[in-house]
């Protein structure tokens, strides 16, 4: 069994087969997926999916590359919907994305900041985005967990070693996507090889990134596998052992959301 972390179902990609996609992961042996936020004023619709699919799960929050539209969120509004509703496992994702530059990287950090809070006030984990980051995000980080520890991912990881280090070290979780699988990616998966098992995480972040078996194709939940097999092979362990590990890690940091 696997658990898709981080995917994006409520994106127009999936809209005229999301039947097909929820039970192509099923017979791939991903029973569970968590479908991520990027504006919290689409919430309601992360939310019926969840309602459709006993298996899919969701959080709440502002990606950063949507930082300037929703100021107006505040940390109570955060802890509010996540409190609310019974299939809300997790706050965010949030971050800086300096890569794009799209958004102005003083609300980026506002609006984490408020993430983060809510992250401690509710213990859900913090989904977090870091693209070309690294040093304000090991930051903030590392003062915010002084202020109060609160679970977090640096999920997608491509960041450098610094930061995985970093995050391991405040008590964080490190999620590949299908990046550690492209024939370049020698450092990520040298990296990978520096974190605990006990803090490995697998996602898709589909519709991007499909990992090499199915490079150039939309991505999916189903192809997760793949993301593990690679996982397990640059660790040295075989592929049931991996998604042991990494489900049973992902059980233990999104406690709310029970086993289906």
């Amino acid at each position: 069994m696997l658990i898709d972390t981080h995917c994006h179902l409520d994106f127009a990609d999936f809209e005229e087969e999301l039947d097909d996609i929820v039970s192509r992961a099923h017979q791939a042996g991903v029973k569970q997926m968590v479908t991520i936020s990027t504006r919290v004023r689409k919430l309601e619709k992360l939310l019926a999916i969840t309602e459709k699919y006993p298996s899919v799960f969701c959080s709440v929050g502002t990606h950063p590359n949507n930082a300037d539209e929703e100021l107006d969120i505040q940390t109570e509004d955060l802890v509010r919907l996540a409190n609310e509703h019974e299939k809300v496992v997790a706050i965010g994702e949030a971050g800086l994305d300096y890569f794009y530059d799209t958004q102005k990287p003083e609300n980026q950090k506002t609006g984490l900041l408020r993430h983060i809070a809510a992250a401690r006030e509710t213990r859900l984990p913090l989904v977090i985005h870091s693209r070309s980051a690294d040093e304000d995000m090991a930051a903030i980080l590392t003062a915010e967990t002084g202020k109060g520890a609160f679970p977090f991912i640096l999920h997608c990881f491509s960041a450098g070693p610094a930061l995985a280090r970093t995050g391991v070290d405040l008590g964080g979780y490190i999620s590949f996507s299908g990046i550690l699988t492209f024939p370049k990616s020698e450092e990520l998966r040298a990296i990978a090889k520096t974190v605990p098992l006990d803090r490995l995480l697998v996602e898709t972040d589909a519709p991007y990134l499909a990992p090499k078996r199915w490079r150039g194709k939309r991505n999916e939940p189903s192809y997760v596998v793949n993301t593990a097999e690679v996982l397990a092979e640059t660790l040295g362990v075989n592929y049931a052992e991996m998604a042991r590990i990494t489900t049973e890690n992902a059980f233990r940091l999104f406690s709310k959301m029970p086993k289906v």
